[in-house]
């Protein structure tokens, strides 16, 4: 077995792909997570999938101490993939206090704990919500970031700006800060695949439980935007392509790859869908009509967003390959597949 990495947050959706990815990759997993948003059954099924299953400990990162001791008992890792967050938009926007002591104070135990045990690679699951709304499509890495709309992304640019401070005081600190932007998709088995608690705030497991009977009908939020057919346009990128950028950064921080000490990219596929693009993509793919309503505007929504992946094909070698065809069909195949609707 090869390096070790802590992946916090590694039960949850984005961060159990990542998983099963380090390990094709030989790498040894650490998982330290809640199961706040998430189940200790994932860790079964990435046992399925790659015949590993790694280690959990079951850890509240707000607690500093215990943050402390168990990044002492793997003082040999490599480097820190930080995914535990809370991510809900509308819940944040409602509830902002929660979002900031989550988000934040566990943010910077793991960075405090990771630097005083010598571990000095990390890897943040940023968002393309640090951009705002955008001034100039598609955004790269140079748009400026701005206040975003929530608490939820906000958290993410204040850790932005902390990792900035942090990198800036600490010669031997390197980070990279990967700025998703609407992951979707399911891995190719099945077993793993987007579970939101209570009512889903994205857009795929909303459309996924109402075509399987969970939900009644799909909202719509507005269809008088200044886009093609009325509908937000975002960049959707399959879960899968995500992770592996994932461990293509963890490489470039282990074999000091990187030009500067914190590097940011974009992973988005560069194609802009709207809402009903993909409803009507998920029609067609799964040969069913989907209840759906058209209601009045989400406070916060921007028109548009997609990225330029320029600078990640360039300096990663990264490309995300996945169509949207193929986006929808995992996202169905895993919702089948958990409400035991398939054979």
């Amino acid at each position: 077995m090869n390096d070790k990495i802590i992946v916090t947050g590694g039960c949850g959706y984005i961060g159990s792909h990542t998983v099963i990815e380090l390990i094709k990759n030989n790498y040894k997993v650490i998982i330290l997570d809640d199961l706040s948003n998430s189940s200790e059954e994932t860790l079964d099924r990435i046992e399925k999938i790659t015949g590993k299953k790694p280690t959990f400990i079951n850890i509240d990162l707000k607690d500093a101490d215990i943050t402390n001791e168990v990044f002492k008992s793997h003082k040999d890792a490599k480097a820190v993939i930080h995914f535990a967050a809370y991510k809900a938009v509308g819940e944040s926007i409602n509830n902002p206090l929660k979002y900031y002591q989550n988000n934040l104070y566990s943010l910077l135990n793991t960075l405090s704990s990771q630097i005083e045990n010598g571990i000095n690679n990390f890897i943040f699951s940023s968002s393309a919500t640090v951009y705002g709304t955008p001034n100039k499509l598609p955004i790269t890495e140079r748009n400026e970031t701005q206040r975003p709309f929530s608490s939820y992304g906000n958290t993410k640019k204040v850790a932005e700006e902390i990792l900035d401070d942090l990198i800036n005081s600490n010669a031997t600190f390197s980070a990279i800060s990967l700025r998703y932007f609407n992951p979707i998709g399911a891995h190719e088995s099945g077993l793993i695949g987007e579970l939101p608690s209570g009512t889903p705030n994205n857009l795929m497991p909303y459309i996924t439980q109402t075509a399987v009977g969970i939900r009644e009908k799909l909202m719509v939020y507005g269809n008088d935007y200044p886009t093609k057919d009325g509908t937000p346009i975002r960049d959707y990128i399959h879960v899968v392509d995500l992770a592996k950028a994932h461990v293509i950064a963890v490489k470039r921080l282990i074999h000091k790859k990187q030009e500067t000490a914190f590097e940011t990219f974009n992973l988005g596929t560069g194609n802009g869908f709207s809402v009903l693009d993909v409803i009507h993509t998920f029609e067609s793919v799964t040969n069913s009509k989907l209840n759906y309503e058209i209601v009045e505007r989400r406070a916060g929504d921007v028109p548009e967003l997609y990225a330029s992946t320029d600078l990640a094909k360039e300096k990663l070698g990264w490309t995300a390959d996945k169509s949207l065809e193929e986006m929808i069909r995992s996202s169905w195949n895993w919702e089948q597949k958990l409400r035991n609707k398939t054979s």
